[in-house]
């Protein structure tokens, strides 16, 4: 017979998958896609995600030629709203452990 698991016990377990989950490095990747132009892109990724000219450039280069790039890596509480903004502006983007 398996070994009884109280309530308090399962939840605890649950508690700490989250916590782990959350506390990983997460990912913003941009998609390429066939309606926003080179310069919004690089306009968002500038605006939103803080990158510097060169480095938003960069960005929308590799997402053109390779499919998707990230863009922004860090807490899931941070990439949040750089996420629900760059979608907010139209960009193909997932948020990614």
């Amino acid at each position: 017979m398996p070994p009884f698991h109280n309530a308090t016990e399962i939840e605890t377990q649950e508690d700490i998958l989250t916590d782990v989950l959350l506390d990983d490095e997460w990912h913003v990747v941009l998609f390429n896609d066939n309606h926003n132009t080179f310069d919004h892109v690089i306009e968002c990724l500038i605006s939103t995600c803080g990158h510097d000219a060169l480095q938003a450039e960069q960005c929308a280069m590799i997402v053109h030629f390779k499919g998707k790039c990230t863009v922004k890596s860090g807490s899931y509480d941070d990439l949040v709203p750089i996420h629900k903004s760059l979608t907010e502006k139209d960009l193909t983007v997932e948020l990614n452990p």
